[in-house]
This record gives C-alpha cells, structure tokens and sequence, in this order.
C-alpha cells in the first residue's frame, strides 16, 4: 500500500510538471485567457448579418459583400444567360418551349411583340402550349439579363 502511494505521488507531480512547464512555454495558450480575451469575445459574437428596411439603403455584410469569383462588372449578355439557364427548356422544347431557332415556335410570340415577350419571361406564364416559370427559374438573374436571353433567343428565329 505504501509503495502504491508513493507511486501515485509520482504520477501526481509528473503531470504538475508537465502542465506548468507547458503553461510556461506557451503563455495564455492553455487556460481560458485567450478564449475571453475582449477581442476574442467581440469575434465570437459579431452579428452574422443584418435586417434591411425597404426605403433604407442597404449595404450587404459579410460574404453578400464579396463579389461571386468569376462575376463579371455588369450584366451577362442573351448568350450567356441562354448557355447559363434558358438552354435547359429551349433547347428541346421542354412544358412547351420554344425551340431555339424554331421559326413556327417563336413566329407567334414574336408577333406579339418584345414587350410581352420579355414580361411573359420575368414573370411567368401559362399559355396553350405550355408554361414559363418567372425568370425561367433564375432568381439570381437580373431583369435585364432576362431581356438579354429573350432577345436573344428571338433573334435566332428571325
């Protein structure tokens, strides 16, 4: 029993010396003084983002403040909106798409004019044919993106 003491004893002050020789080779590392720091606190509980207010100008926060990597200055030309999004309805008539290129498809729309076309395309639409969902369902597209693809897919059937 004595000899299991003095063991433990051992044990004890090997791990005392341990930890304070630690604690002395690297300061503020190992207990809650770094963790609580004020500017440690501050990061930890900075608002993740903020409420905006229609009729106040809102500036975006955090990563809504970076620009996407690849994002261009201003918007995407009718090409790429239609590579990007259009394509995958109008390239083979999908619920009633007009095909691009599609003279009989895109005749009737045409006729109704730009106006229509591009208001059908922002908002949605359900006609004879079939329907469109608003903004082909591109909630990250522009309203004048949009407009670009229309005009552009109409013009490949002119």
């Amino acid at each position: 029993m004595i000899k299991l003491t003095v063991i433990n004893r051992l044990l004890v002050a090997a791990a005392a010396l341990v930890l304070s020789s630690a604690a002395v080779a690297a300061p503020g590392q190992l207990g809650a003084e770094s963790s609580m720091s004020p500017a440690a606190v501050k990061e930890r509980i900075k608002p993740v983002g903020s409420v905006c207010v229609q009729g106040e100008e809102c500036k975006p926060v955090g990563l809504a403040a970076q620009p996407l990597a690849g994002a261009s200055a201003g918007p995407r030309t009718g090409e790429q909106v239609y590579n990007a999004v259009c394509t995958a309805c109008h390239s083979i008539g999908v619920a009633g798409a007009p095909k691009v290129g599609d003279k009989a498809d895109w005749s009737p729309r045409i006729a109704q004019g730009e106006k229509i076309l591009i208001q059908h395309a922002l908002n949605g639409f359900t006609g004879k044919k079939g329907q469109m969902p608003a903004k082909g369902g591109c909630a990250a597209c522009s309203d004048e993106e949009i407009a670009n693809g229309v005009k552009y897919m109409a013009g490949k059937a002119k």
